[in-house]
């Protein structure tokens, strides 16, 4: 029973800061929401911070376990699935559960490089980064770090414009653009 009430708190959390955004959502809010006790929140977390903490790790390996099985749906090999990156983005940013990316908006919010949330949110931010990286090696690209970055940097900046433009054909674009990219390095 406490698990299950943990992870409605965090679900509710999770929900409430993906469309509010994370100071402007209160723990009352949370509570209300959640339809708990303020001593049920407290036993759980310490504070408001912490519940933050265990939304964006929650978030993290969903995100990136769903972006995972997305990507391997959509492509049988480490180049395709380089491109599909993106075909994944697009399918995210034109779906309702899109509303920005809360990990760019947790770092925005706690911009203190030395603030816990802001050093959750740059882990997942490097943990995307290195599986692009792991793809474009298994590719056999000749500086898989290099063009791993670059087509992490592309699809990025496409999440901001699709979130801050609203251009939801921004992951579109930044395949285009990622494609030259992927020719010079042979995939």
């Amino acid at each position: 029973m406490a698990s299950s009430k943990r992870q409605l708190l965090i679900d509710t959390a999770l929900d409430l800061f993906r469309r509010e955004g994370y100071h402007a959502t209160g723990i009352d809010r949370v509570i209300a929401e959640a339809g708990v006790a303020r001593m049920t929140l407290y036993n759980h977390f310490k504070s408001k911070d912490e519940l933050i903490l265990a939304a964006l790790r929650h978030r993290d390996s969903g995100f990136r376990d769903g972006l995972v099985r997305r990507v391997e749906h959509l492509a049988d090999t480490p180049g395709e699935r380089l491109r599909a990156v993106y075909d994944a983005l697009d399918i995210w940013f034109n779906s309702d559960d899109f509303h920005g990316c809360m990990f760019i908006n947790a770092a925005a919010e706690y911009h203190d490089p030395e603030n816990p949330i802001h050093i959750a949110a740059r882990e997942h931010k490097e943990r995307v980064r290195n599986y692009i990286r792991d793809l474009a090696a298994q590719a056999g690209a000749p500086d898989p770090e290099a063009l791993g970055d670059s087509l992490n940097l592309l699809a990025e900046g496409s999440i901001v414009m699709a979130h801050a433009a609203n251009d939801k054909n921004a992951a579109k674009t930044a395949k285009a653009a990622a494609e030259p990219l992927l020719r010079a390095a042979g995939l």
